[in-house]
Formats: structure tokens, sequence, C-alpha cells
């Protein structure tokens, strides 16, 4: 792939273009030193990816994408020297269309990388989510459905599954914000982050949300009143009795955590239909396990085309009949909500 770097520092610009060159299969495009040139580079010659930097003069890394975004779209992620610190620029640039976030590659004094495979890594993953590179290994974004076992023997809240990508932080403020704090379910939530950002994410939607949201942990049981999110580099899973359980396995995925193996598991075990939501993101993750919740009797929503930062996911879910309706990020919270609650008899 071609890829634009965009950092104000030089050492970091240098660091990057090494660990990109040194992949032998992708190169640099151009490289910026601050968020307007890299709007104005992105318009000039666009690229197959962005490496983002976020704390820049004359315009930060947010800002930037949120241009970029707007009116000449690439994949964007997000390389940031300190989580901690810029977390608040992060779930923004996010918001606007960023895929992922990674820390920055330090240029060591002999030369040596530190921090450069997770970056690669990374850059491959959002190669083959945006189709730009291929692995003839690759075996699909789904798993084998899983036989119906679904487990009766305890009262479950009534749930409310999501899945998101790219956009997908504001999306879920706007859906998590409809709930108040008499809300009797639950809530479990796949979206695409790298598992160093998910507790800074969690405690972000925490703040805008009435009911508590937290990292779900192996063997937690899923509680009403709760919202749960996903927060490691493995899928997660609800097993019997409504637990959480997190895999590895199939390593095959592009994406983990991954929603097609969240909603499965759930099409599987949970006694109760509930409703699916699929946000805005990239590539089709998600829309076979909406099938099959679909067919297991949940309601399941799409996030519609013009309110979508990338209408891929959604679209995917919409072109195979997996949804029932698509409908805006301004209606969709409310209307899952209040679809949830009259199949309780709330």
């Amino acid at each position: 792939m071609r890829i634009g770097i965009v950092n104000d520092m030089k050492l970091a610009l240098e660091c990057l273009r090494r660990v990109v060159e040194s992949s032998g299969v992708h190169t640099v495009a151009w490289m910026a030193e601050n968020g307007q040139q890299a709007v104005d580079y992105c318009a000039a010659d666009q690229p197959d990816l962005i490496l983002m930097d976020l704390v820049m003069p004359v315009m930060d890394g947010a800002e930037a994408t949120q241009h970029i975004m707007a009116a000449t779209p690439v994949p964007i992620l997000v390389v940031t020297a300190s989580m901690n610190a810029n977390g608040g620029l992060v779930y923004e640039a996010m918001g606007h269309g960023a895929l992922d976030a990674t820390v920055t590659p330090t240029l060591g004094p002999e030369g040596d990388f530190s921090g450069a495979q997770p970056l690669l890594e990374k850059i491959d993953r959002i190669g083959l989510i945006s189709g730009k590179t291929h692995l003839s290994t690759h075996t699909g974004l789904t798993s084998p459905d899983s036989p119906i076992r679904t487990d009766h023997s305890l009262e479950k809240p009534p749930f409310l599954a999501i899945g998101s990508s790219t956009g997908g932080p504001q999306a879920l403020a706007k859906v998590l914000g409809c709930l108040d704090k008499d809300f009797p379910g639950a809530v479990g939530i796949v979206q695409h982050v790298d598992p160093q950002f998910a507790p800074g994410m969690a405690d972000w939607l925490n703040a805008r949300c009435a009911l508590p949201v937290q990292l779900a942990e192996p063997g937690m049981r899923v509680e009403a009143g709760n919202v749960y999110m996903a927060g490691r580099d493995a899928h997660m899973r609800i097993k019997c009795g409504g637990i959480f359980e997190f895999t590895v396995e199939p390593t095959s995925l592009v994406n983990r955590p991954s929603v097609d193996i969240f909603f499965k598991s759930l099409a599987t075990h949970w006694p109760k239909p509930g409703v699916a939501l699929v946000l805005t993101g990239m590539g089709r993750d998600g829309a076979e396990g909406l099938k099959m919740l679909r067919e297991r009797g949940w309601r399941t929503i799409a996030q519609d085309k013009e309110s979508s930062v990338v209408y891929g996911m959604p679209k995917a879910a919409v072109e195979i009949g997996a949804a029932h309706e698509s409908l805006s990020i301004d209606t969709i919270g409310q209307a899952a909500i209040a679809r949830l609650l009259k199949s309780t008899g709330g």
C-alpha cells in the first residue's frame, strides 16, 4: 500500500518512514508535519492509508481526520506517542472515521525499532479490511454456525447487542445516551479498538451513559442495568448461563474481537430474542451474525448510509437481508430501546 505519514516531530517521521519501508511491501506516498498539510496532500495525492499523529500545530489529527473523511476519505490509523494523555483526541478522531489507534514506534540508538511490529500488523489488518491487500490463507470473516443450544435455566434480562467500527465511538455515545438509569436490560458492545485504548474508551462512554459501562471479563455474568464492552485482543462470547468468555479462535478473522462471533454466541445461548444493531464501520464484520440473530427472532437494525461515517458493515448486513430496517443514528437508539421494552411488556 501507498501510505501517507503525518507527524510534527522529524524523528518520529523518520522512524515511521523506516518502519513502513522495512515491510518490503508498503511505500511512503508523502510525509506531512501538521494536520493542514495532511488535508492538502491527501487532496492532491490520495494514498491507501494515512498514519495520523494527534497533537500537532496548525491543525490536530482529530480535526484533520474530520476534514479528510469529509472531502477525500481514506483509511486512517491514529499513531500517537501517548495513549493516556491523548485519549480524548483518539476517540474524537475515531468518531470522525479513524479506523484504529496504536503507539508510535521509537528508534533506538543502534537504529533498532521498538513497537514496529504492532504497527505493521495493524497496517496489514487495515489493508485486508479495506481490500487493498489480500492473504491467500485468509478464510473469511465469519466462523461456522454453531448448533442451537439455547439455555433456559436462568432468567436473563432483555439484551441489546451492538457492533461498530469506523466512526463507532460517537455513534455508540448517541445510542448509549438514550438509556436511562432504570433501563431493565443489559447491553453488550463489540467495537473494533486496540485493547490498550479499550479502558479509556469505556471511561469515555461511561461519562455519556446513565448506566455503568465496563469492560467484560472472563467469568463475568450478564446482569441487568449494565453495559459491557469487549476490551481484549480476543473474541468475546456469551456462553450458557449468560457468562462471558474470551478466545483467540478462530485466528483467521481480520477483526479480533469480532462482532460476528459475539452475535452468533448470543444466537446460540441467549434464550430471549433481543435487539441487535450494526453501526458504522468498514468491512463486513457483523453481517452474518446479525442475520443469524434475525433468524432466531431478534429485532435487527442497521445504521443508514446517510448517518454512517463509513457505510461498510451496515451495508453488508442490509445486502444479505440481515437487518429488518435501516435507521439514522439520531433515531436508532430510541427505536431499539422501545422495541426491547415492548418485547418485555415494559
